[in-house]
Parts: structure tokens; C-alpha cells; sequence
């Protein structure tokens, strides 16, 4: 008796397979983080978003509290307004295991699942258990409109 297989090989072998995902995995990425020309920060009409050249619509800049804010879930943002007619926006996704962050109280991003604290400002830590800030995101406000750049 022979210990060799007697199946034949009809298609790529594990190797190829493995390799050709990863290519396409990274090929993704890259697409996905591709260059930004736009160094007006005014996003692009090629993302979906109405002619006016901006990008998703998220809110007016009455409906960001000063000092607080509001978070997008659908979008994955939060956007703050720490001072009079300054806009910030960052990652909702809290840096020590993931979770959305849940509230914006005090001049806080609050995440609920450990109690890390973020600042409405920057994003910077200011409670732990996180040790990393929120990822900055890029929106635009162009009169009373705020977007998704």
C-alpha cells in the first residue's frame, strides 16, 4: 500500500491561496488610505455627499454644545465644540479595548465599558484605563452645516 494521496490537486495550492489574500487585503488598505489631495480639508462629492463639495452631512453647529458634544454611531465619530465656535472630531471607538464611547458630560468623551476619559479638546487622555487619545477624524463646517470630511 501506497501512503501517497490518491486525490489530484485541481486547484492552487494553500501557499497561493494565502499570499493572493493577503495581496488583496493590503491592496484594501492602501485604496482605503490613499493620498489626500484636499488640503482644504473640504472632503470630496465623489463620497457620496451632495454637490456643495463637502462630505456626509452630520449636524448643524447648533446641535454641538459648548464645552460638550455629540456622537455619530452610524458615522463612528464624536464631534465637540470645546470653545465658542471651534469643532473637533475624533474616533468614538475608545483606544483601550474598543468599545463606542457612550456619553460626552463635563468636557469629557466618556467611554462606559471602563470608565476612561477622554478631553472634548483633543482627544487626550485624562482618565485611564485607556493610555492612548481618540483618533482625530476629519470634518468640515462650512456655515451652520458640519460634515464628514
Amino acid at each position: 500500500m501506497s501512503s501517497a494521496s490518491s486525490h489530484s490537486t485541481a486547484g492552487p495550492d494553500r501557499r497561493t491561496v494565502v499570499a493572493a489574500v493577503g495581496a488583496a487585503g493590503l491592496a484594501a488598505a492602501l485604496t482605503a488610505c490613499g493620498s489626500d489631495d484636499d488640503s482644504a480639508g473640504t472632503g470630496s462629492a465623489a463620497t457620496g455627499a451632495a454637490s456643495d463639495g463637502g462630505g456626509t452631512a452630520l449636524a448643524r453647529t447648533a446641535d454641538i454644545p459648548e464645552g460638550g458634544g455629540k456622537i455619530f454611531k452610524d458615522q463612528g465619530v464624536v464631534v465637540t465644540q470645546p470653545t465658542a465656535g471651534t469643532y473637533k472630531a475624533f474616533s468614538a471607538e475608545c483606544t483601550h479595548q474598543g468599545c463606542a464611547v457612550g456619553s460626552v458630560a463635563h468636557g469629557m468623551i466618556v467611554c462606559p465599558c471602563h470608565g476612561s476619559e477622554f478631553s472634548v479638546a483633543d482627544g487626550s487622555v485624562k482618565k485611564g484605563p485607556a493610555t492612548k487619545g481618540l483618533a482625530p477624524a476629519r470634518i468640515t463646517v462650512s456655515g451652520d452645516d458640519i460634515r464628514l470630511a
